[in-house]
């Protein structure tokens, strides 16, 4: 609670117009839609700057991701390279349309690009974390991130998902770089 405190708190100096949380569509097992919520790391309407900057994006396949995201806010980037604008998806945890570990829930927009066999990836309750996070993240490719994801529906166990939470917690404490 006290870091969901301070987090929020920073928030509201650093960006004083705006919300604390970002709420976000994402699809999640059978295609169900749901709210998945994080603490804000962009500017406000940063969606709406999105279209702009679709040639810049450095991922395959459905996914967009650019390392030098003109929208992150100065905090949002230590948010994010810490993980802790993830926090907020324990609300989803709770609410059961999530998992601690799981494949990444997608946006409406990639799912609409799917093939039949990138689908396979919503039979299952999407996570906070999961193989893929703990296995290269954005240095693989969208093929990779999906081939990983159907790997842990298929071998999905208790161990598996403690050995996954465990690297999850040991790459936080590592510095990374990344997006």
């Amino acid at each position: 609670m006290p870091v969901f405190l301070l987090t929020s708190c920073i928030i509201k100096i650093s960006e004083p117009r705006g919300t604390v949380f970002f709420a976000q569509k994402r699809i999640g097992k059978n295609e169900k839609p749901f709210t998945m919520y994080k603490f804000r790391t962009m500017k406000m309407n940063a969606e709406n700057d999105l279209q702009s900057l679709l040639d810049q994006n450095e991922m395959d396949g459905a996914m967009f991701k650019i390392k030098k995201d003109p929208r992150v806010t100065k905090f949002g980037s230590f948010l994010r390279k810490t993980s802790i604008d993830e926090l907020p998806q324990l609300i989803n945890v709770l609410k059961g349309e999530m998992t601690l570990v799981g494949p990444r829930p997608p946006l409406p927009r990639e799912v609409a690009t799917y093939t039949s066999y990138e689908k396979l990836r919503l039979n299952a309750i999407p996570g906070c974390t999961g193989l893929w996070q703990v296995s290269g993240r954005n240095d693989l490719s969208f093929e990779e991130m999906v081939d990983l994801d159907l790997t842990y529906i298929n071998q999905s166990c208790l161990l598996l998902d403690f050995k996954i939470m465990l690297k999850t917690v040991l790459i936080l404490l590592v510095s990374r770089n990344g997006y």
